[in-house]
């Protein structure tokens, strides 16, 4: 069993980590990681990639003991072809926020309602604020999700505004998975 030491590396490392020992052929791993948001991080790509992961320890010391199970499956060709979007700002433009917001969420609707569906929509920066409750977006991100739709939150830029806790919709992610997403889609597409 391979074993990384993940502890006070700074989101994605501990990822990018786990990542490398995949690509080298490790079948199974060991990741200690010092918080929560790397502990998930770290456990849903090793999931993606077809390990068991189980979890055992404290809130400062959290080890990630995993097992490849089966080969990774390959994302459906409809998602590969689909757009993905990263979106850096809650607002379409900067000279008016009231409007700006409008436009997003009109933006945001006409996304929702046509095809194909985004394979993801990633959140960076201020555009973070879209998956909190009161946002006039969280719903219609709510229905992508529904959908299938992967909706990534950069948890460093939820946690630097501090709203890490008024996020409802998505998933706290990192870097690594977020470009991951947005990059390897047939059509990325930047907004912000």
């Amino acid at each position: 069993m391979k074993t990384i030491d993940a502890r006070g590396l700074p989101c994605p490392k501990p990822v990018m980590m786990a990542r490398e020992a995949v690509r080298d052929g490790a079948d199974a791993l060991c990741v200690a990681v010092d918080n929560e948001v790397s502990a998930s991080n770290v456990t849903r790509f090793l999931e993606n990639e077809g390990f068991a992961v189980t979890r055992e320890g404290s809130a400062e010391e959290i080890l990630l003991r995993s097992i490849r199970e089966k080969q990774a499956a390959p994302p459906a060709a409809s998602r590969e072809e689909a757009p993905a979007y990263l979106i850096l700002s809650r607002t379409l433009g900067s000279e008016d926020l009231e409007l700006g917001e409008l436009l997003m969420k009109s933006f945001l609707g006409t996304v929702a309602a046509g095809k194909p569906l985004p394979r993801a929509v990633a959140l960076m920066n201020g555009g973070v604020r879209l998956a909190m409750e009161d946002s006039s977006c969280s719903e219609t991100l709510r229905e992508l999700e529904c959908e299938g739709v992967l909706i990534l939150v950069c948890g460093t830029c939820a946690k630097h505004f501090g709203v890490m806790d008024r996020i409802v919709v998505g998933q706290i992610s990192n870097m690594f998975e977020i470009t991951s997403a947005v990059f390897e889609a047939e059509k990325p597409i930047v907004l912000g």
